[in-house]
């Protein structure tokens, strides 16, 4: 599975060089719980063009200007609005409130992708998780959403799309 990803994201890589928009429409998501330290830590890596045109309908605007010093003032409550139609992660049977720790952009030109990173404490041993990543899914019908969960030193993988939007874990 490992060896398939690598390989999708090196074509991706490859074929996304050129200057049309980036053939592949993949987005990665991390989600980490570290059982002695009582959090979840949820990465999501989306290129930025897919983010502008999910929001603003413009793959090229500038209009939001993630992480830049002119960032509008409402660009990260419309990320999260649009986050929260197509992304959730419940742990035990409860929705995870997303409130957006940190941001930074990545790569550059239609490569540039925006990172956004959640943290979140856990009050009761993480039991079961369900996850749904569906972003981006609205715009592309070709999209898919690569999801790592690590738990305890396991990792888990697993590729979402609009056909298989949502998975459930139990540990």
């Amino acid at each position: 599975m490992r060896f398939c990803l690598v390989l999708i994201c090196s074509i991706g890589t490859f074929l996304s060089t050129s200057k049309d928009l980036h053939p592949l429409r993949l987005s990665l998501c991390e989600i980490e719980y570290a059982e002695d330290q009582q959090s979840l830590t949820i990465n999501l890596k989306l290129f930025l063009t897919d983010v502008n045109e999910a929001i603003v309908f413009d793959p090229y605007s500038e209009e939001l200007a993630f992480c830049q010093p002119n960032e509008a003032p409402h660009a990260e409550r419309l990320l999260l609005d649009y986050l929260n139609q197509f992304f959730h992660v419940k742990t035990n049977g409860t929705l995870v409130d997303l409130k957006i720790k940190q941001k930074k952009l990545s790569g550059e030109g239609e490569n540039t992708a925006l990172w956004v990173y959640f943290e979140q404490r856990m009050e009761d041993p993480l039991t079961s998780m369900e996850i749904k990543n569906a972003v981006f899914t609205d715009l592309f019908f070709d999209q898919n959403n690569i999801v790592y969960v690590h738990f305890n030193g396991d990792s888990k993988s697993m590729m979402l799309n609009k056909k298989t939007s949502t998975h459930r874990l139990e540990f």
